[in-house]
């Protein structure tokens, strides 16, 4: 059950609006989802989620698509539903394909089985993985 009332951008005021357009040309869509049209309730969580959203998602050292595939990984190790959803259509509109898809779950799984296994035993650190 939705939490939240939904913001649609024609009952959208205008600082909302103006990151909602923001949103759309930046993503190049014709209509923003509805993490932001909740997040819309309280217009400074939306723009400081989308500018923040916005820098890091940005080109940098890494890709677009790999740092979609990262969201996916967290996202799933999180729980979190609506962001597997929306981040693997992102990835997937950045060139991820089936067979990228099938690889991530697979290191996915792996990672929180072998962290669950170094948590459970408490395996002390290698002193050549310790940082400086």
């Amino acid at each position: 059950m939705p939490s939240q009332h939904l913001t649609e951008y024609e009952d959208a005021n205008p600082e909302v609006r103006a990151v909602y357009d923001d949103i759309m040309h930046t993503r190049k869509v014709e209509q923003v989802n509805n993490f932001w049209k909740c997040l819309a309730a309280h217009p400074p969580t939306l723009r400081r989620t989308w500018e923040s959203l916005k820098e890091i998602m940005a080109p940098g050292a890494l890709d677009p698509l790999t740092k979609e595939l990262i969201y996916v990984a967290v996202s799933v190790t999180n729980n979190c539903p609506y962001c597997i959803a929306s981040h693997t259509a992102a990835a997937r509109k950045a060139g991820m394909t089936d067979e990228m898809f099938g690889e991530l779950q697979a290191v996915v799984g792996m990672a929180n089985e072998t962290n669950r296994l170094a948590n459970g035993y408490r395996i002390p650190l290698d002193e050549a993985f310790k940082l400086d």
